[in-house]
């Protein structure tokens, strides 16, 4: 059975050894990845985000639940996400379905947040227009002297989704252009990966 567990977070553990390096060569933030979501129609949609956790059970980052992401993943609720590290000259992509994070999970990393940043996600109305910086200003202004000194609670449109993975591809550069890519993809029915390489 430890034999199993072990092989199964393999590629997590990957994932975590490369950007345990990633900290060390990146000058910004190594934990940022490109996350591709759908809208409805179809159409693909892509930003980056920090990752906030990677274990067995998936890799988890925060939003806002009203943004043109949490929207688009409330629709359908499946995900792609890429990390390049141009230092390392690596890159991983991992594809999944995704869910929501516990509430208790959620509030402990918002409670972790600086108390600026917390303010923040009380003041931004993500992904929707505003008439200009001084409306947001004028937002987190107002809830700075709503929270005073207090606690900054978290507000119940912000939260975490987990992407468990069904996919993985690990891509080093190689010289001439021949490049290593391998790949593991989860077989649902005996819970474990099938290992590959695939041509550059």
């Amino acid at each position: 059975m430890a034999e199993k567990r072990a092989a199964f977070e393999a590629p997590f553990n990957m994932v975590n050894d490369w950007i345990a390096e990633a900290t060390a060569s990146e000058a910004n933030d190594p934990t940022a990845m490109a996350l591709a979501t759908s809208t409805p129609d179809g159409f693909p949609s892509v930003r980056m985000v920090l990752m906030k956790g990677c274990d067995a059970e998936g890799i988890v980052f925060y939003t806002n639940l009203d943004s043109r992401k949490g929207n688009e993943l409330a629709e359908n609720p499946k995900a792609a996400i890429l990390f390049h590290w141009k230092t390392l000259r690596r890159q991983i992509r991992i594809e999944g379905e995704v869910e929501a994070v516990s509430a208790e999970e959620a509030d402990a990393y918002f409670a972790s947040r600086p108390r600026a940043s917390r303010i923040g996600a009380w003041a931004s109305k993500q992904s929707r227009e505003m008439q200009g910086r001084f409306e947001f200003e004028a937002a987190i202004a107002s809830y700075m002297a709503k929270f005073g000194a207090g606690d900054v609670p978290r507000p119940e449109n912000w939260s975490g989704f987990r992407l468990k993975p069904t996919y993985f591809e690990f891509w080093r550069d190689r010289k001439f252009r021949l490049h290593e890519r391998i790949t593991y993809k989860l077989d649902d029915e005996a819970s474990n990966w099938a290992l590959a390489e695939l041509y550059p």
